[in-house]
């Protein structure tokens, strides 16, 4: 039986997650079709939402936090008269209620306080963790689950259709928002209870308009050679590509390579950047403080070209 052989590659994936997997089934699947010998995702998509997973390969993992903190978006398929435990399609009913007569007013209305900096109670069967397990496991288990809100962003939360009962939304919103959270405070809202039926993810910045790869490609790809599979992916500069970039001189890439704060100056943007040697390599995600002194944040070991 032949073994996969696997190697330090390092990028991005953007996948298009299919129904029906764990983010992890997807990312253990997609690390093997390329052969990486380090991988990790950006956050979870639940088994039953689909859309862009970035996927990130050896150096490129230490980027995937950075990015598990990024705006998102999603559309969004809510069935209106329904609650369940799960708050989606994959747990039992807990009430069913008439849907009201609705106009487009009423439904703004109970959208309308789901936006901006708001307070979200999160599903008690999400990933999120208390004691060290996750709280899913705990509501599996038949035990009491308190979870805390969290303040979470949105910014964005409208209607683009609707069939019979079911409501379709556009959501933008920040790290650690549920939507399934928001399909359930918006059937609250209107007094009839609702569920998330279906959930795709659109774009993670900075990925706005993301070629996405499936894992159907990603195989046929693989099949054909290590060039294809190659192509599938994106370099890792490219999880940066919407923060300022920063080019070193000779001297100031020495210093910055021992991991040592360098000086920039007076009247030098603050905040986070891409910090380019002068070999033309990334070599971190850094920070520039207030004063001009840029600092390692995420230090990067890539291959020289």
């Amino acid at each position: 039986m032949n073994r996969r052989t696997f190697r330090d590659i390092h990028g991005i994936l953007l996948l298009d997650k299919p129904l029906g997997l764990s983010s992890n089934q997807a990312l253990q699947t997609a690390r093997r079709l390329v052969g990486a010998a380090k991988g990790g995702h950006t956050g979870s998509l639940d088994p039953l939402a689909t859309g862009l997973l970035p996927l990130c390969f050896g150096e490129a993992t230490k980027l995937a936090g950075w990015l598990l903190g990024s705006r998102k978006a999603y559309e969004a398929e809510v069935r209106l008269g329904t609650t369940t435990t799960t708050a989606d399609l994959e747990g039992d009913v807990v009430e069913t209620r008439p849907v009201p007569m609705l106009d487009d007013a009423t439904i703004e209305a109970a959208l309308a306080p789901l936006r901006g900096h708001i307070v979200q109670i999160p599903p008690a069967y999400s990933a999120i963790k208390q004691d060290g397990v996750p709280l899913y496991v705990r509501a599996r288990r038949g035990e009491a689950v308190d979870v805390p809100a969290r303040e979470v962003d949105v910014y964005q939360l409208q209607v683009t259709g609707r069939e019979g009962d079911t409501i379709r939304l556009h959501v933008e919103c920040g790290s650690g928002t549920y939507v399934r959270s928001l399909a359930v405070d918006f059937g609250a809202n209107l007094g009839c209870g609702a569920h998330l039926t279906g959930l795709r993810r659109l774009w993670v910045e900075p990925f706005m308009q993301p070629p996405m790869i499936t894992l159907e490609a990603l195989r046929e790809a693989a099949e054909t050679g290590p060039d294809q599979l190659e192509a599938c992916l994106l370099p890792v500069d490219a999880g940066l590509s919407h923060i300022p970039r920063v080019e070193l001189d000779p001297e100031q890439t020495r210093i910055f390579g021992f991991g040592q704060p360098v000086p920039l100056g007076q009247g030098v943007e603050s905040g986070r950047c891409a910090v380019w040697g002068v070999d033309g390599r990334l070599m971190a995600l850094g920070e520039i403080a207030d004063d001009g002194l840029l600092r390692v944040l995420r230090g990067l070991n890539l291959p020289t070209a």
